[in-house]
């Protein structure tokens, strides 16, 4: 462990005094770079240099067929309806919402899900950072976490794009990228910009919560050297009423919660300065606060069989609270041998929750109404990365790009010493009071690519990724992307790259315990126990993906991609007894033997799909926009069950209509085709009684956005315009795939004033 510290920690070192180096070498540096480009503004895209064209980053994206960027116009147009981004994230090609499994038990919290892959491996940055939030919430033994994910950080107002990249273009990113990436760009204060905008969601069914936004931002040039940016943000979106799946379940029992409500609070600062015109230093500062509006889920209980859940559902409670605050210092560079961009950044979260219970037919059920037995998870998270871009010709023009990164992690969790007390030393295991409540892991990086021009209608982007993780041990994660212009219209596109997923903190730590009486066991276990185990190996995935594009001057778009995912080493709670020891049963009043299992890896698991996309433009004011993506197989293949609960197929269509100068119209619609549910349970691998699948369902969404002039803009539609109501049915397997609630028709608008 000690070697292992030195070496992440001198990589982070590295990665310090570039940042240092970067603002004390830009004045130097700044007279020649003048000399070479004085007219040419730093934009951390592209460079000219020596007649040779340095590939920009943007281009680079667009070697890979599994690219999409999501514009300012777009965001716009979609608002999202409760404030999260990835409510606009899975309108796109490859995306959908889902759990970590497929069992469901969190089925209202789903996050980011590309190519199937689960939320795990979805990478989400903001302005290119990672971040890690989510991570501070607990991993049940089904593979949940009680998270809202991390894409719910910006408010959509301060975004000026989102780039989503999936499969063999992710690879480069390194842990939790193989399903892909979402990087949220926020607006540059290029200029001097003040927005105030206010948002309201109304459903039509009183039995669904509202939502309320109010967003300002402001930034733009102090002085010549100076620029700065502001933005504050407050969004609450009510709960769910406790009982709107009642009429869900024949008997009306084991009624599930529907969606919780959440209070976001969010404030960001982003001072620029300018050294000169090839230099740049960002220093930036954030705080967010979520505070749930409990809507009384539990993972198995009946929302109406707790006192307590009811009390605190119908109250309105808060039982969870999320604060994140980040701190960040960015050098982007221009040099006369290419460009640079380093970072480091410290990011804090505190996961403050009630007492909630951890096994069986209690777990996640609220325990204790008093803000005083509130437990802390905090988690801190230390990322730098230096990324360097050089522009050569060798034979041919190509873009040599070098790069290190380093990420730590530390956890306290306060969880530890209080109850499921388990004294087997034989199990490395001590009682409760004397569990470590910290762990920590590290990971070192280094990572080459290089774009090569080899002719005018050929590109090739061979890379190669190099991680040591201080518990996972060594991970290599080769990648080779290509793309050929057939004609000037057609281009083929093909990738294949190693990625993975090092263990997260819980899995690896063996003071972290789940216990049950027995519900959840396998049968004839009796009560059970899992922990975490060090030994865990990192999860790896072969992506490969090939397709074909064709575009032309007039705005015809279309393209058709196969994806295949290999994937190895997928991390999951055990079912395999490692050891039994006895302890003292108060249900049963004896002592009893008691079993133990681990988090372990699963062999092999299979992902493919297709995605398609379409863009005609109709008239000079119409255009019709469609992409679709089509699931082949996910499943384990030693058990054949799904991975997650994913759509067979999904389809996204939008109309877009400039009626006037001044109006535009759009029309949206989504079909979402049958859900597979599992047939055996992923704790107890007994048969279920419930594989019902969820039945295709579509949503049609139309707004309309008005400039009444440059300083005042209106938007105003209706979400789910036929009113497809979808109810969850039930917490985890007993629901077969429905685990989830779509919201009903709803009404909204916003109204944005800016100069």
């Amino acid at each position: 462990m000690t070697r292992h510290g030195e070496f992440v920690g001198a990589t982070a070192l590295v990665l310090l005094f570039a940042v240092a180096s970067g603002a004390a070498h830009a004045q130097g540096a700044g007279a020649q770079s003048q000399q070479a480009n004085a007219d040419k503004e730093l934009t951390g895209d592209e460079l000219l240099l020596d007649e040779v064209v340095v590939v920009s980053a943007r281009e680079q994206l667009n070697q890979a067929p599994g690219v999409s960027i999501i514009s300012r116009q777009e965001i716009e147009r979609n608002p999202p309806a409760r404030g999260d981004l990835a409510e606009i994230i899975r309108r796109q090609p490859g995306v959908n919402l889902t759990g970590n499994s497929s069992n469901g038990q969190r089925g209202n919290n789903r996050q980011i899900d590309i190519r199937g892959m689960g939320p795990e491996n979805t990478l989400i940055l903001i302005d290119g950072k990672p971040v890690f939030s989510r991570n501070s919430v607990r991993m049940r033994r089904g593979g949940e976490r009680d998270t809202r994910g991390d894409s719910n950080w910006v408010p959509a107002e301060a975004v000026d794009r989102i780039e989503v990249l999936r499969g063999p273009a992710a690879a480069r990113y390194g842990s939790g990228a193989a399903g892909g990436v979402v990087n949220i760009i926020t607006k540059r204060p290029e200029k001097t910009t003040f927005s105030a905008t206010s948002f309201a969601n109304i459903p039509e069914s009183s039995s669904e919560g509202r939502t309320y936004r109010s967003t300002v931002v402001a930034g733009g040039p102090i002085d010549e050297r100076f620029s700065y940016r502001i933005s504050g943000n407050y969004n609450r979106s009510d709960a769910d009423d406790i009982d709107i799946n009642e009429d869900a379940t024949p008997d009306g029992q084991n009624v599930a919660a529907g969606n919780e409500g959440v209070i976001n609070t969010d404030f960001r600062g982003l001072l620029s300065w300018k050294l000169d015109e090839r230099h740049v230093l960002d220093f930036e500062a954030a705080w967010s606060q979520q505070r749930n509006i409990y809507a009384g889920d539990s993972l198995f209980q009946d929302v109406l069989g707790s006192a307590l859940n009811q009390e605190l559902a119908r109250g309105g409670h808060e039982t969870n609270r999320v604060t994140r605050t980040t701190l960040s210092a960015t050098h982007r560079g221009k040099w006369e041998f290419g460009t640079s961009n380093t970072y480091i950044q410290w990011e804090n979260t505190k996961n403050k929750r009630l007492g909630e219970g951890n096994a069986g037919s209690v777990e996640g059920q609220i325990n204790s109404q008093y803000a005083k037995d509130r437990k802390t998870i905090t988690l801190d998270n230390i990322t730098a990365k230096s990324e360097w871009n050089f522009p050569l010709t060798i034979v041919v023009p190509q873009t040599l790009t070098l790069g290190t990164e380093f990420r730590g992690e530390w956890m306290d969790d306060e969880n530890m010493a209080d109850g499921n007390a388990l004294d087997a030393p034989q199990f490395g295991v001590s009682s409760a009071e004397n569990r470590n409540p910290k762990s920590q892991a590290m990971l070192g990086a280094i990572y080459a690519e290089d774009n090569i021009l080899v002719t005018d209608k050929f590109i090739l982007t061979p890379g190669l990724r190099f991680d040591h993780h201080t518990e996972a041990g060594n991970n290599w994660s080769p990648s080779l992307n290509a793309s050929y212009s057939i004609t000037d219209e057609i281009t083929l596109k093909a990738g294949v790259a190693r990625a993975f997923k090092v263990p997260n903190l819980f899995q690896l730590n063996p003071n972290y315990l789940y216990s049950s009486a027995g519900n959840g066991c396998p049968p004839g276990t009796g009560p059970c126990w899992v922990m975490g185990n060090p030994d865990l190996k990192a999860e790896t995935s072969i992506n490969k993906e090939i397709g074909i594009n064709y575009t032309d001057e007039k705005g015809w778009n279309a393209g058709i991609t196969y994806f295949h995912n290999d994937y190895k080493n997928r991390i999951q709670a055990g079912t395999t007894t490692v050891g039994t020891f006895q302890a003292y049963n108060s249900r049963l009043g004896r002592w009893a033997p008691n079993n133990v299992f681990q988090w372990e890896n699963v062999p092999k698991a299979v992902i493919s799909g297709l995605e398609g996309n379409l863009r005609v433009p109709v008239l000079e004011t119409v255009t019709w926009s469609t992409n679709a993506t089509y699931m082949i197989q996910s499943k384990d293949k030693s058990s054949g069950e799904p991975l997650s609960l994913v759509p067979k197929y999904t389809i996204n269509s939008n109309v877009e209509w400039q009626a006037t100068e001044e109006l535009q119209l759009n029309l949206g619609v989504t079909h979402y085709g049958e859900i597979e549910a599992p047939t055996i349970s992923y704790s107890t691998l007994q048969p279920l009684s419930n594989t019902r699948s969820r039945s295709p369902y579509t949503l049609v969404n139309i707004g309309a956005r008005y400039e009444f002039n440059e300083n005042l803009r209106l938007l105003a539609g209706v979400t789910n315009l036929f009113d497809k109501s979808v109810k969850r049915e039930g917490t985890g397997n007993s629901a077969g795939a429905n685990t989830f609630n779509e919201p009903g028709r709803a009404y909204y608008m916003s109204l944005t004033g800016s100069f």
